[in-house]
Parts: C-alpha cells; structure tokens; sequence
C-alpha cells in the first residue's frame, strides 16, 4: 500500500486483517481477490456483522490509539540544527555551557504565575477507563514532576456517586480522588492540575463546583481535539449505569431505556452502550460570557483547548483567546491519541499536526506584530520524544511554550503499573529482571527520587507514577542535550531558525528555511 497515505480495512486498531496480505487493493483496502466462503476478517466483513461497533478502535477500555495515515508532511520531515559557536543563556565557556545547565523551566499565564520544571504537560485525559484506571501514576508522576495535567471531559457527568441538584454538581467522588492526587504530591508550586469542560460538564457546573470545592486554579474550555470532531465517547458494559447516564442528559446508544434494548442486551445480542457528548456551537458572545462567568466564579487561569479543525476555526480560536486574555491555547492535530474516538475519522479527518501548528504560528505572528496581547501557545499532536518536542517548540517560537502529549505518558505510566504488579507477585519477567527485582533497581530514578522525597514518602509512590517520572527524566536529559547543541540554555532561546526543512514542500508549509538556505547570510560573509 505504499502508493496511499492511508491505511484502509485492515487494522489492529479494529481487530481486523487482509486474507491476501501481500496483494491490497490501494484505494479501498480490499483484498485483491474477495471469495466468496470468507469468513470476513477485514474490516468491510467484521462490519458486514458487528455493524457500527467496528467504527472504533478495540478492545475499549485497555488501550489508547493513534491514527496511522501517513501525512504527505510531518515532524520528521525537519531536522534539528547545531552549532560549534558561542552559547545563549549562559556564559560561552565549555566548562559551564555543558548540557545539564540546561534550563527547562518554563512559566506561562496573564501574571507567569504558572510554573512548570519541564516544556510539556499532558492536555485532558477523561472519562475512558484505560485514564480513570491509570490515574494514580498519571497524577503523582506529573505533580512530582512539575508539570501539568488535565482532568478531561466527562469526568463528573460519568461518575456515578456524583450527587446533583437541581441539575448542577454539588458533590463528587472521581473528581475528588483526581485533584487530591495531584495535590497532595505537588512539589514547590510546580506544575498545574487543570480541569476541562464540555457541553455537558458545563450544563452541571462542573467548573464552577472545582473553583469553590476543590481549590482549582486552572480550568479549561474545550472545543475539541484532534482525534474527532464530534463529542466524548465511552463505552458502558452495565445497564443501570448507561440508563443513569440517559437520565443525566447523554446521548447513549441504543436507548437504554427501550424495552426491546434491554431485552436484547439482557439476551448478550451486544455487550455494550455508546455514551456520547453532544458538540459545542461556538459564537464570540456566548464564548465572552462563559469567559466572564468563570473569572467571576474564582477561575485565576482560563485556557481553552481546540482540534484539528478548518482554518477558519484556529483563527476564531486565537482571536478569541487574544481578545478575552486566556492563559494558554492547545493546538491539537489530527491523527492524535484517544481512548475511543472512530477509527476512519481519526485517520481522514482534519488538519495534521505539521499543517495546523505552521498556520497557528502565522497567526500568531499576525496579532503579535499588531501588538495584540497572545497567551502562550501549546501544540499537541502526536509527540512522544524530546526530538518531537524540540520541533514543536521551534516550529512555533517563539509563541508556543508547551508541547501536550497524553499516549506516550499513559504508555509510560501504564508500563510502570505492570512492573510494580510483577514485584508484587515475584514474578518480574526475564526482560526486566535482568536489572533488578526491586523498584530501586529497575527504575533507574529511584536512587535520586528517594533523597529528594525521603523514604517514607517514596515507598507511597506507586510504580505507575515511577514509570511516568522516570520517561519524563528521560525527555528532559534528551532535550537538554539537543538544546545544548543549538548553544540554547533556557526556554526562551528557542527560535524557528534551530530547525531546518528536509524538504521544499515542508519549507513550503512551515516556513522554516529549507536545509540547503539555512545561514546562506553567514555563508557569504565568511567566505566572502
């Protein structure tokens, strides 16, 4: 299939293959030759079957996903420059321009009152299982770590013991659990626990009851992200839970409520319900009202959190937020992680990352040069290494401060849990056991992690939280050095011109000067 970016009919994303692996008809995905007598193992014969189940990824609740379309641009399509000469941000000295003087801190809001040890945060993780299961490790790594993390959409609408009246939250349990994690590990002011908000969320005053309950500093207005562009989506394998939620207002499919329904799934004929959240409409007015109401509620930072939409849309999002004073602005390409949005909408739809962020840049730059207020930028979409974040933060300096990434943390988190269950149950696989039996030994953070805690705060530390920390140890030694390289020792050095195109039509869609352009100026003049 190398003559198409996509990836059509066969995926493990949807528990699907080709019979004639080998032979693939490009366009449609379909096997060269379709028998008849197959028992349909593509993704056109499962849904000749299970219907409308196999629009999304599988098996709901244990995994996240990302789209596999091969965009014509991407990340990778740039290169990281480096230079032998001088050093920014610190003195030009080989004895103290060496890469751990690198600093990493960044710090962003109306007042830079938001301080974060590392250029990246994780940007709204919600109401799927495969989140509320790995939220320990996910708040506690990121607290110790001093960066931020998202509660996501849907949390206090999904939460069962969530008590309501007269239609608004007034107590919770999940969102309570969420944001003491987070709390009660957070180190030095460092880091931020953001909440965000859908339609729904926003009907139940879920921002609101965080401000006041909850001590929340940070909440987030969400118009989508880059993985869909309709509403939140979960399973729900339990009756009584999917008809709550109908009660509460959710679109759940099919309707728990219909006699019929319930016989069926009673009878095992489908083993789950679709809960969905409707979409928003965006309009200035109301967007200036929401803005207001939450400042008036106690709110200190407001962001706001949008997708991979058409043009038009990242240009409303920026003026907005330009215009009403927001703190922080995510950027989310298509293609990006989920932990269940449709498949073929996640591959086919929206802007990819590369294209997004060059228009959110030139954007930018058209309201900074009319000396227009711009809060910092993140761009999220796909990234996983301190390499994809370097390009990220280049690509849109020096407006973007933060690059979100939510998969490859979980990833990391979800790694650390399964380790810690194998100490637990002496049974560390042979891979891992080669370092050690012991979370001092396998996690090669855990020496430095104990002074800094003391011993009786680091044996509260779950391993989830160790694999979250110890992966973001990593991306910071990683993007010192990378920085190091450039000569660039703080955050704020960060400029487009540390990276180059690979390609003319990268350069074409960037900006960024193709490889061969870079430093033709400086060229000239040494060699005259």
């Amino acid at each position: 299939m190398e003559s198409s970016f996509s990836k059509v009919n066969a995926s493990a994303a949807t528990l699907t293959k080709n019979r004639t692996v080998g032979s693939v008809v490009p366009a449609s995905g379909l096997c060269v030759t379709c028998v008849d007598g197959c028992i349909g193992m593509c993704e056109v014969g499962k849904s000749a079957y299970r219907g409308h189940e196999v629009i999304y990824p599988q098996p709901f609740g244990v995994i996240t996903t990302a789209g596999e379309k091969t965009y014509p641009v991407d990340y990778s399509h740039f290169n990281i420059m480096g230079t032998a000469v001088g050093a920014h941000g610190i003195e030009a000295d080989s004895d103290k321009a060496i890469f751990p003087a690198v600093n990493l801190e960044v710090r962003f809001g109306h007042d830079n009152g938001i301080k974060y040890r590392y250029p990246w945060h994780i940007p709204g993780i919600g109401s799927t299982n495969v989140a509320k299961n790995n939220w320990e490790g996910l708040a506690i790594g990121s607290a110790i770590a001093g960066t931020g993390l998202t509660i996501g959409e849907n949390v206090v609408g999904m939460d069962e013991e969530t008590v309501i009246k007269k239609g608004r939250v007034v107590d919770t349990v999940d969102l309570k659990r969420r944001v003491k994690l987070y709390q009660d590990h957070q180190r030095d002011g460092y880091g931020a626990i953001i909440v965000q908000a859908n339609v729904e969320d926003s009907r139940l005053g879920a921002l609101e009851y965080a401000i006041e309950k909850l001590n929340i500093q940070c909440v987030e207005l969400k118009w989508g992200q880059g993985a869909k562009d309709i509403g939140g989506e979960v399973k729900i394998d339990n009756l009584k839970k999917a008809q709550l939620l109908y009660e509460r207002g959710y679109i759940v499919l099919p309707n728990p409520m219909d006699p019929d329904v319930i016989r069926a799934f009673e009878h095992g004929a489908f083993n789950a319900f679709e809960r969905h959240s409707r979409v928003g409409m965006v309009e200035e007015e109301s967007f200036a009202e929401r803005v207001e109401g939450l400042r008036r509620a106690g709110a200190k930072y407001i962001f706001l959190k949008t997708g991979a939409y058409r043009p038009a849309d990242l240009a409303r999002a920026i003026r907005y937020v330009s215009k009403y004073k927001l703190d922080l602005l995510t950027v989310d390409g298509a293609g990006g992680g989920t932990g269940m949005s449709p498949w073929h909408m996640m591959n086919e739809w929206g802007m990819p990352p590369v294209h997004l962020h060059s228009l959110l840049y030139q954007y930018a730059k058209r309201l900074a040069d009319r000396g227009e207020y711009l809060p910092a930028l993140a761009v999220a979409g796909g990234f996983s290494f301190e390499d994809h974040i370097y390009k990220g933060l280049a690509l849109g300096a020096p407006f973007v401060k933060l690059v979100g990434m939510a998969r490859a943390p979980i990833a990391a988190a979800m790694v650390g849990k399964t380790i810690g269950r194998t100490i637990d149950t002496n049974n560390v696989p042979v891979y891992i056991s080669r370092f050690g039996n012991s979370k001092d030994e396998i996690f090669v953070t855990a020496v430095e992690l104990r002074r800094k805690l003391n011993d009786i705060e680091f044996e509260k530390v779950p391993t989830g939280a160790l694999g979250l920390y110890t992966y973001y140890e990593r991306l910071a030694q990683g993007l010192r050095q990378l920085l190091a390289g450039n000569r660039k020792f703080s955050m704020e050095h960060v400029s487009r011109d540390d990276i180059a195109a690979l390609t003319h039509e990268a350069a074409d869609i960037s900006g960024i000067r193709y490889i061969m352009d870079v430093d033709q100026q400086e060229v000239d003049s040494i060699l005259g």
